[in-house]
């Protein structure tokens, strides 16, 4: 992105009538893999730190994919949820069969509030360990490993051979309290990056047995997960490859690997293809799996949009039923965090690129990141493949998604923020009732709430309740409601 900032404004557009809407290619009904899909219309998976701390379903979830139910989508995927069975917090898990009960009544209550017209998928991932960020004291009191070539540097860094054989308790003491110049010239970058941003593992770390066994622990693990999705009643399921997490960065130019699973971008494919074979050959030809997946990494070094093109080919070369292209959202641009605040992906130039704002460069966010997708879909077609590709990020009206449509970039037009904003909006397009959508400002305000852990809401309706509302569902903070005002139809 420019270095140049712009602050844009959300167009002006031109809603369709009901007759309009229903001829069109967005509110046309189609397929993926073997499942009818009403509506080429697609909310895609967003975290709303809903879900208890030991990841079980709440009421407060329920509620919230029950509204956006509500709007109809043709799809509508549930956030991402940790393959394995391991403390993350008020995220959303399939680790293990005592989570299935709760998503069961998930995907009944999807089913009631569309009235059966919503395909309900839930996006599944795996994530490496990321630490908060330590207090310099802490770091060098309790985390730093006091090592030889450590030792070695100090007593070159302060001319002082006597470091080299010094006790640990003195090392830690003295690096406690040294300039930051010192401390420059004896951590490594890693350990230097540990101090300032928090520990965090990347899937090169061979040296590290967990990170090393992955090829042969995570085809498993995904499997099983998909198994518990299509028992819990899901119509699909999402594997997550996009982003910060596993998947992706075994993906990324980044990934070195020397095993056979990094390297060439034939080789860094190699435990994604695995995974969905292994996943497919758990769940059956005749469920649906989807791919979620990074059209460009955006990061210095990382993968780049002729990478994802190769690596779409490969995925419907092996069956998967569709690719949701994102971009970005990696933590090696992250933004440096406060001390005690875990690092978060979506702050450098990819979190931009990620979720767009209406303050950036001079193409501005809308639709932004559609010719991605339009690229990996020629190429997906160039192949004789037919897997449809899904499009985001920007995505604000129905004249826009339909000229995606229209100009084969993409077979679902998908909008998160929009929808977020009022999850009637395709419902309400869809019967020529435009002019009352409530139109997202693109602030990224729900994204600031993402960011800190914190319930996320829309500031276009979570400080408005009406006088004849009452017992309105209130954020823990108390001052937010948790979701927007009901919407029916004018009669």
């Amino acid at each position: 992105m420019s270095l140049k900032r712009i602050k844009h404004s959300v167009p002006d557009v031109r809603w369709p009538t009901e007759a309009e809407a229903s001829a069109s290619l967005w509110f046309s009904s189609t397929q993926i893999g073997h499942l009818p899909v009403e509506q080429r219309t697609w909310v895609p998976a967003m975290v709303p730190w809903r879900a208890t701390e030991d990841g079980f379903v709440t009421p407060e979830v329920l509620d919230w994919y029950a509204r956006f139910a509500e709007g109809r989508p043709g799809v509508l995927v549930v956030e991402a949820t940790g393959i394995r069975d391991i403390a993350s917090g008020p995220l959303l898990r399939i680790g293990d069969d005592r989570f299935i009960p709760g998503l069961r009544q998930l995907v009944e209550i999807v089913r009631e509030r569309s009235h059966g017209h919503t395909r309900l998928f839930i996006q599944i991932l795996d994530f490496l360990t990321v630490r908060r960020r330590p207090e310099p004291a802490t770091f060098f009191g309790r985390y730093l490993t006091i090592h030889p070539a450590l030792r070695a540097r100090l007593a070159r860094a302060v001319s002082d051979d006597r470091w080299l054989t010094a006790d640990e308790r003195d090392v830690r003491a003295w690096l406690a309290t040294a300039d930051r110049s010192v401390i420059e010239a004896v951590l490594d970058e890693r350990e230097l990056e540990s101090l300032d941003y928090g520990y965090r593992e990347r899937v090169w770390d061979t040296h590290l047995p967990w990170i090393r066994d992955l090829p042969s622990v995570l085809p498993a693990l995904f499997a099983e997960a998909a198994l518990r999705a299509r028992v819990a009643g899901f119509d699909g399921v999402e594997l997550h490859y996009a982003h910060a997490y596993t998947m992706a960065s075994f993906l990324s130019r980044l990934n070195d690997r020397d095993d056979g699973y990094g390297g060439s971008r034939e080789l860094r494919v190699r435990l994604p293809l695995e995974t969905l074979r292994t996943v497919r050959a758990r769940v059956g030809s005749d469920y649906v799996v989807g791919i979620r997946y990074l059209g460009d990494d955006v990061v210095a070094g990382g993968s780049r949009v002729e990478d994802a093109a190769f690596y779409g080919v490969e995925f419907a070369a092996a069956g998967v039923d569709y690719l949701s292209v994102s971009k970005g959202g990696r933590f090696e641009d992250a933004r440096q965090p406060k001390i005690g605040e875990a690092v978060y992906p979506y702050t450098g130039e990819s979190g931009y690129e990620c979720m767009p704002t209406v303050l950036g460069d001079e193409r501005g966010p809308f639709g932004r990141n559609v010719p991605l997708a339009a690229t990996i879909r020629r190429a997906v077609r160039e192949a004789g493949h037919r897997t449809p590709i899904v499009t985001s990020g920007g995505i604000h009206s129905f004249d826009q998604a339909e000229a995606i449509l229209r100009r084969g970039e993409a077979d679902f037009v998908a909008a998160a923020r929009q929808t977020l904003a009022d999850p009637d909006w395709f419902r309400k397009v869809r019967l020529g009732f435009g002019d009352s959508v409530r139109r997202c400002q693109f602030t990224n305000y729900c994204e600031g709430l993402d960011q800190h852990h914190k319930q996320v809401t829309c500031k276009l309706w979570d400080r408005q309740i009406a006088p004849a509302e009452h017992d309105v569902p209130m954020a823990t903070d108390g001052r937010r409601r948790l979701g927007p005002p009901p919407w029916r139809p004018p009669a």
